[in-house]
């Protein structure tokens, strides 16, 4: 399935469909931690600015076709739309937030991509870990330095490519409730 046939198609309501870097389309519900998780990191984006430019489930263009739409992304100030959306040399940090279905693509398919296209750090935020993976110094097929961080270890800073700090909230998010593990 293509990514226009994709964007043209209705899926039910709460589910988040992406692209597997084997060229699957994968369909999932979005639970309530993964969506809080997400807005967690959008307030925690304000350390930046008000309208720094960020983006969640937004498409972002990839070469050959690779388009993603991570859960979150920072760009570049300057960062300019190429049609519709912006190009993957506009992005400073993406976040992948883990689901019990995409536990595989966030912690391999997509450190290997990210990795690949160069993006300077790469977080995978695990609310079932409860822990954060900063992935930094992208090679060809991958990042070189990984460091983990634990929920509840106080307040996160990210340094930025473009010398900004974000600063992300271990206190502040979500952990699952007993029955949705």
């Amino acid at each position: 399935m293509s990514v226009e046939a994709v964007m043209h198609t209705e899926f039910p309501a709460g589910h988040v469909v992406f692209f597997g870097t084997d060229g699957k389309v994968i369909m999932t519900p979005q639970s309530f931690e993964h969506s809080s998780t997400i807005k967690s990191m959008q307030i925690d984006s304000l350390s930046l600015g008000r309208h720094a430019k960020t983006a969640s489930d937004v498409y972002i263009d990839f070469p050959a076709d690779e388009n993603s739409a991570p859960d979150f992304a920072i760009l570049r100030e300057d960062a300019q739309r190429q049609g519709k959306r912006y190009g993957f040399e506009d992005v400073l940090l993406i976040a992948e937030v883990v689901s019990v279905s995409s536990a595989r693509k966030d912690y391999d398919d997509c450190t290997a991509k990210y990795g690949r296209y160069g993006i300077p750090v790469y977080a995978v935020v695990d609310p079932y870990a409860a822990e954060v993976v900063v992935h930094t110094q992208p090679t060809g097929d991958g990042y070189i330095a990984a460091h983990t961080h634990k929920y509840g270890s106080g307040k996160l800073p990210i340094e930025l490519a473009d010398g900004r700090t974000y600063l992300l909230d271990l206190d502040e998010l979500p952990r699952p409730e007993a029955e949705a593990r």
